[in-house]
């Protein structure tokens, strides 16, 4: 053998050995980087010396050229289809037909998930693969082997130590399930929105429209995986006694297999699975319709035998429809805790997944313009979990029209001003990179929100929350449930209603909070109420008032003002009032403020209810110190952009963040290719590692301090 013959049996097999280890044992073996760097290497040996290619190389799974259609398989032992059970009588009546012809009591079954993908039938001739297709009409499929090749779930060749000493057998159809994880379902579609791709409907759809792709490389690209159930026809290998017994030998031999797979005994034991699989259904990787029962005795099988084109010894026990038709009878928006407009479809009444179902999420902006959701509308509502349910498709057929034949209905349209406040509303995308020519590039996602901030009902608890939280006005004690009940009880409408609370007020609604959750502590009835951590609220409010200028910014909650930008505006401008009125043109010309922030700020000032808390703000006290403008930061770090991240010992990372700022730096909150350096601290975790990858210098904390210690601040 060459040298590189043997380096390249050497990658198929550690290759191969990392795909068993990742789907069937689930204990990767090596981080995907690695993986990729030996398949990159393996590529490069068979593109170089032809000959070294493999049907069963782990090169064949990167997709291979455009198909010109399918071919038709015929099946050599038809892939029957299962008879459904809808409740717990059918399954006792199951069950009791196998007793009755079996004389056996209390059967065994082997139990298992009812995947929601697309079934498929694997060929193996003396253990390596040869052809997939899919199940068709039980009769005849299509040819799909090439796209299979590309779903690294599925072994190439069996493993060896799961054969034994006897070798491969001569034949091996597997069958089972080609589906898409949930997360890489989700994965694949975030990637779709961010490019303008096409996202996919659900998972099933997923994997069932990459399997029918004629250019495989597409198919490579999505996230598909395999579980194997169960047997076609083999030659060659001697069937184990019992089907749970087989699945433990196909899984030796490469397969995965579902871990959720048991064995159950008679009638309540089924029901026993099915009521547990049922519970965690949500919690699976994967999406299932319902679990399936079969005899786990193989002769027991054979002497069940069949019935038209159904096993008498197996059946699918279906968990309720998770979707269902229904009509839209109206579209409302709801305004969330941050601000955001959801419109919400009103429906008819229908019971999906066991659940009666009146709303519907239509998300936001960009789902409701795709999927295009009118008042009259007949649409599939799906629901998973305890989840609200969505909204996943029209029936276009069944829109209602006018006498002229067009739709009844205009399409919907978001309203201007938000519904809880009558502020201006305005969409909100994810910024993904500001181009070379100044432009920005978005991502697909478009949120409406509501600008009324410090204002709206909608968002008053969560703009407390943040109002008092450490990095903003550091109102120590005062948490989130202390927040809603002041709110719920009426003493809070504004941020600047904290600073008018007093003892009695936080006495009377923790009273009135205990009473309504039942929560009164004995001492409380007994006459004897505590008072000191409201006094110490009072404390803290008061204190609160002496404050900074970049607090306060940061405090009011402007949408994409951080702590860093709230700092770099404080200096730029050195008052509140420039800031107030200053035009997105003047915002701009501060120090890393890029149009999409400066049109936040400008627009957060332009609500004159804003406006009025900040006075308010001043009523009630609330001072911060003024000074004239820093244009320019001077100093030995002055143009640096420096990350601090982990743990100081000497000092936190406030001060240390002030310190370098005083010398000049700015300091961000990311790593990016424009960071000078990184401090990092005690348990210093993501930020290290990408600065790191990027190749930034990184001090640690002694350095820091040498250099603190070396160019002492004026």
């Amino acid at each position: 053998m060459t040298p590189a013959a043997a380096r390249a049996a050497e990658l198929r097999r550690l290759l191969e050995d990392a795909n068993h280890r990742y789907h069937v044992l689930d204990d990767p073996a090596i981080p995907d980087a690695e993986y990729d760097a030996r398949l990159r290497e393996l590529q490069a040996l068979e593109a170089a010396h032809p000959g070294l290619a493999t049907p069963d190389s782990p090169t064949q799974r990167v997709g291979a050229a455009v198909l010109p259609g399918f071919d038709q398989v015929v099946h050599e032992l038809p892939m029957l289809s299962l008879n459904n059970a809808f409740s717990d009588g059918e399954v006792h009546e199951f069950v009791q037909r196998i007793v009755k012809q079996l004389g056996d009591e209390a059967p065994a079954f082997s139990v298992e998930p009812k995947l929601d993908g697309l079934a498929i039938s694997l060929r193996y001739e003396h253990g390596v693969f040869v052809r997939g297709a899919t199940r068709g009409d039980g009769a005849t499929g299509e040819d799909v082997t090439a796209n299979l090749r590309t779903i690294r779930a599925i072994p190439l060749r069996l493993q060896e130590e799961g054969i034994g000493p006897e070798g491969p057998p001569t034949v091996l159809e597997v069958r089972g399930e080609v589906y898409m994880p949930r997360a890489g379902f989700e994965a694949y579609n975030a990637r779709m929105r961010a490019t303008g791709g096409k996202v996919l409907a659900n998972p099933r759809n997923g994997a069932a429209g990459s399997l029918r792709q004629l250019d495989p490389r597409l198919a490579a690209a999505r996230p598909l995986s395999f579980y194997a159930y169960g047997l076609g026809a083999t030659e060659g290998w001697a069937l184990p006694p019992r089907h749970s017994q087989m699945l433990q030998a196909l899984r030796g031999m490469g397969f995965p297999v579902s871990p959720e797979v048991s064995v159950a005994r008679g009638a309540q034991g089924l029901l026993d699975y099915y009521a547990a699989i049922g519970a965690r259904r949500d919690a699976l990787a994967y999406d299932i319709d319902g679990v399936v029962y079969k005899l786990d005795d193989h002769g027991q099988q054979k002497a069940m035998g069949f019935v038209s084109r159904a096993p008498r010894w197996a059946i699918a026990h279906k968990f309720p429809a998770q979707e269902q038709l229904t009509t839209v009878e109206a579209i409302e928006v709801q305004v969330g805790r941050t601000g955001a407009l959801t419109p919400v479809a009103r429906l008819a009444p229908v019971q999906v997944a066991g659940v009666v179902v009146t709303n519907a999420t239509l998300h936001n902006a960009d789902q409701i313009a795709r999927l295009d959701v009118r008042v009259g509308d007949t649409v599939i509502v799906r629901r998973a979990g305890d989840v609200i349910p969505e909204v996943v498709r029209v029936v276009d057929d069944k829109r209602p029209l006018d006498a002229a034949g067009q739709p009844l209905h205009a399409p919907f349209e978001f309203p201007s001003a938000c519904p809880a406040c009558g502020s201006h509303t305005e969409a909100v995308r994810k910024v993904l990179r500001q181009t070379k020519a100044g432009g920005i590039e978005y991502a697909e996602g478009a949120a409406m929100v509501c600008t009324g901030g410090l204002f709206c009902p909608a968002q008053r608890k969560q703009a407390l929350i943040h109002f008092a939280s450490r990095r903003a006005m550091d109102i120590e004690g005062l948490g989130e449930s202390f927040i809603e009940a002041l709110v719920d009880f009426g003493y809070v409408r504004t941020v600047a209603d904290l600073y008018a609370l007093s003892l009695d007020d936080f006495l009377a609604m923790k009273r009135r909070a205990d009473e309504r959750d039942g929560t009164v502590p004995e001492t409380v009835k007994a006459g004897k109420v505590a008072t000191r951590w409201a006094e110490n609220l009072v404390q803290a409010i008061a204190a609160s008032k002496a404050t900074t200028l970049e607090r306060l910014l940061f405090a009011l909650g402007i949408r994409d003002v951080g702590e860093s930008t709230a700092r770099t505006l404080a200096r730029h401008f050195g008052a509140l009032a420039p800031i107030m009125d200053a035009d997105e043109a003047t915002l701009c010309e501060v120090p890393d403020v890029g149009p999409v922030v400066a049109a936040r700020i400008a627009g957060f000032f332009a609500e004159a209810h804003n406006r009025d808390v900040v006075e308010a703000l001043r009523a009630a006290g609330v001072t911060w110190p003024e000074g004239a403008p820093q244009r320019s930061a001077e100093g030995p770090l002055a143009g640096q952009t420096v990350v601090l991240t982990g743990a100081l010992s000497a000092m936190g990372r406030d001060e240390a963040g002030d310190r370098l700022q005083a010398l000049g730096a700015k300091v961000a909150g990311s790593v990016s290719k424009k960071t000078s350096f990184v401090v990092a601290g005690e348990a210093a975790g993501s930020k290290l590692e990408k600065a790191l990858a990027l190749g930034v210098e990184v001090w640690d904390e002694a350095r820091l301090l040498d250099f603190l210690n070396a160019h002492p601040a004026e």
